[in-house]
């Protein structure tokens, strides 16, 4: 396993971090196989675990913190809040009143004290920057977080936010974690080199783009993938924008092969090597999915490859950017557009 310094933070975590979204109802993890998935990736090296508070609307934090119990220092923990968590209107979003109960119930779910990384999920344009820079930095203070971040924020808010941070005289965020895969590439043309400007840890989701690069999804062949059951619009190839990642999957599988690799191996060692990427959260569901993933973490890629790779998916070319998930609010929502 190989170790990146946390942004600017001084931490050490593994190139290989564990995303624990599939713990519980979502992944259909029960407890006992969540646990022995934190084992294994312990044992291997991994030291970062990363989940959410409205993942199986709680359960994945509670599966974690049990996992975790009696070597919570071993552990750099993650986890996320401002995803809706009920019906109310204000269990959601990114003002203090909402972050600070969030948070409170993340930490009675986990049964910690505190949390190394507290990321809000996403941006919420109803919330000013100061006022959850405020809220995040109290809740710092207070020794209840170690540090935070954000999670797929556009690149521009990234900047409005670290300059609200020093306008206010307030800590600001110190990572970011975007989608990003071989075969969602927008992440390079903005938000990775934001975060090289402003020295933000970056770690990234979806590395096997829902399954699409783990085998899962192959020409000819039935889709394997749990997700398709859930998102059957993401894999069904008559739709345009899913028939070209199938195209780029099966020429990407050819590299691989060619190349000595698994297409995990060559998906994750993709993520990894790029110079603004801490690490690539991996998600598995069983342990089988996790040994498949961990054989990546000491993968290389030479150049000739990486040229390979450009040629079949472009740089900072997103297959299906409607899958994207910062997608400014002025694009999506009428009133802005027609104000």
């Amino acid at each position: 396993m190989q170790y990146r310094t946390l942004g600017r933070t001084g931490v050490q975590v593994s190139t290989l971090a564990l995303g624990a979204m599939n713990f519980g109802a979502i992944g259909r993890t029960g407890q006992d196989e969540a646990t022995a998935i934190v084992d294994a990736a312990l044992a291997a090296g991994v030291n970062l675990i990363d989940t959410a508070d409205m993942y199986s609307n709680g359960q994945s934090e509670e599966f974690v913190g049990a996992a975790i119990a009696g070597r919570r220092d071993d552990v750099v923990l993650a986890t996320k809040g401002s995803l809706p968590m009920g019906e109310d209107r204000n269990r959601r979003g990114a003002s203090r009143r909402w972050l600070t109960t969030a948070l409170e119930n993340s930490l009675r779910r986990l049964g910690v004290e505190y949390v190394d990384l507290y990321q809000v999920h996403r941006w919420d344009p109803a919330t000013s920057d100061e006022e959850t820079l405020s809220a995040l930095t109290d809740l710092q203070r207070a020794g209840k977080i170690r540090y935070f971040g954000t999670s797929e924020y556009p690149a521009y808010r990234l900047v409005e936010a670290q300059w609200a941070a020093d306008r206010h005289h307030l800590s600001r965020f110190v990572t970011e974690q975007p989608s990003y895969s071989l075969l969602q590439r927008g992440a390079e043309a903005e938000v990775l080199p934001v975060a090289e400007q402003y020295g933000l840890g970056v770690l990234t989701w979806s590395p096997l783009a829902s399954g699409w690069l783990s085998g899962a999804v192959r020409a000819g062949q039935a889709v394997t993938t749990s997700r398709s059951a859930v998102m059957p619009e993401r894999f069904d190839t008559t739709i345009p924008a899913n028939a070209a990642k199938l195209e780029a999957v099966e020429q990407l599988a050819k590299l691989a092969d060619q190349s000595g690799l698994t297409l995990i191996q060559l998906a994750l060692a993709f993520i990894t090597t790029h110079p603004a990427v801490t690490s690539a959260l991996i998600g598995p569901r069983t342990l089988d999915h996790l040994n498949s993933q961990l054989a990546a973490a000491d993968t290389t890629l030479t150049p000739d490859i990486l040229d390979a790779i450009d040629t079949i998916v472009a740089p900072g070319t997103d297959l299906s950017p409607a899958e994207k998930h910062s997608v400014s609010p002025a694009l999506t929502t009428p009133p802005l557009r027609r104000r």
